[in-house]
């Protein structure tokens, strides 16, 4: 493994759905540098022998250079799947330009990046599936409407960077795909959720007995007040995951079987699934693996109590955002251990480094190099940890 991070930058769609992700190392520019070795890490860790792809539907956009298109390396990708990106002068060079209509004849995507200096080129490309703009600082919404007159009908049209959901939503309007950056973290006007609605303050109810350790009869008969909650558990206990012999159909059953901790681990998850805010989605996923990421990473040196908390912290991280209330006020509904507490709220104590490290691959922070230093986390432990927090995180069935 060489010295470098695995980053992540989300593509949302028009609906506000994660279409992929564009994965790239740290610090690299997008001329493809290092693209074999990406590609190849991918294959590994994500297209297994037995069970196939593990991404789900997700595409997965990757930085390429002309000398990729002709590597071995590709034949270990779901075609479907992957996304090469390439600048648009490189289809100037007739040898690329026959290479990416035969990946395309396979099925992969191959996707161009545009900005304004070679914008003319965009209605002359062909045997491309999306085409990647780049907007300049200004009037984003000009930008946006000029590149989208010159979009081939056989392309989508991808914008970036979008800085502000007025300027999200007239891309969408126009039928673009958005790399969305940290916009995400931002509160959506006139949808973001403001407090708690029913199954979440039964959620939080649920999760506060559990810390008391309440007899399961109680966690029961919360449980039975909201129907829909106690179907979700019943599937999940019930999913292939567990691997039963016999289907189970009574709560209580389900509550023994599964135990508190783990109960309180999947209420945490069905927590941010309950919102209901516009653009919950993406919120919902990004905790998900954030949670997880930051478990993977700790669970190498911490007890797995430790690596327990770290992923309820990576989940909580988001809940302010999604429930439309402060942090504080999230932890005055449900005490949580002082560690989780330090993280939450300043990054700091036993978990916040971790929270933090988390947080950094996914936002393509400078600070990734010294927070894995100072964990004493080599790149490849990280890069497997988020590697395989994005794959768990797409077979959830949540």
């Amino acid at each position: 493994m060489q010295n470098i991070h695995l980053v992540r930058e989300l593509i949302l769609d028009q609906k506000q759905k994660v279409l992929g992700y564009r994965l790239a190392w740290h610090g690299l520019s997008e001329d493809g540098s290092e693209s074999e070795y990406l590609a190849a890490f991918i294959a590994e860790q994500l297209n297994d022998e037995d069970e196939g792809w593990l991404m789900g539907d997700k595409l997965l956009f990757l930085d390429a250079v002309p000398a990729l298109l002709t590597s071995d390396i590709l034949q270990n990708l779901p075609p479907k799947n992957i996304v090469l990106r390439l600048a648009i002068e490189e289809l100037d060079d007739a040898t690329t330009a026959a290479n990416v209509k035969a990946l395309r004849a396979q099925g992969f995507g191959i996707s161009v990046r545009v900005d304004h200096s070679s914008a003319q080129k965009i209605k002359a490309v062909s045997d491309v599936n999306f085409v990647e703009v780049q907007f300049t600082a200004g009037d984003v919404v000009t930008q946006a409407k000029e590149y989208f007159l010159q979009k081939p009908s056989s392309a989508r049209m991808i914008g970036r960077p979008v800085a502000t959901w007025q300027e999200f939503d007239v891309c969408t309007a126009l039928g673009m795909d958005v790399y969305i950056g940290e916009l995400y973290l931002s509160p959506r006007p006139g949808a973001q959720a403001m407090g708690l609605n029913p199954s979440q303050a039964i959620i939080l109810k649920l999760m506060e007995m559990i810390q008391k350790n309440d007899n399961i009869q109680k966690i029961e008969g919360v449980l039975k007040r909201d129907p829909a909650i106690s179907y979700k558990l019943l599937r999940f206990i019930n999913s292939a995951a567990f691997g039963l012999s016999r289907e189970i159909q009574s709560l209580r059953q389900a509550l023994a079987l599964l135990g508190y901790a783990p109960l309180y681990r999947w209420l945490s998850m069905l927590l941010a699934t309950a919102s209901t805010s516009g653009y919950s989605p993406v919120l919902m996923e990004t905790a998900i693996i954030r949670g997880r990421f930051a478990e993977l990473l700790g669970g190498t040196v911490l007890p797995k109590t430790d690596a327990d908390n770290l992923f309820i912290a990576g989940m909580f991280s988001l809940l302010d955002r999604l429930l439309g209330v402060s942090i504080a006020e999230v932890l005055s509904t449900i005490p949580l251990p002082k560690a989780i507490e330090e993280a939450l709220l300043t990054r700091s104590g036993m978990y916040g480094p971790y929270l933090a490290l988390a947080e950094a691959c996914e936002l393509n922070s400078a600070s990734i190099g010294a927070l894995a230093d100072s964990l004493d986390l080599r790149p490849q432990a990280v890069n497997m940890a988020h590697i395989a927090a994005l794959e768990w995180a797409q077979n959830l069935g949540m």
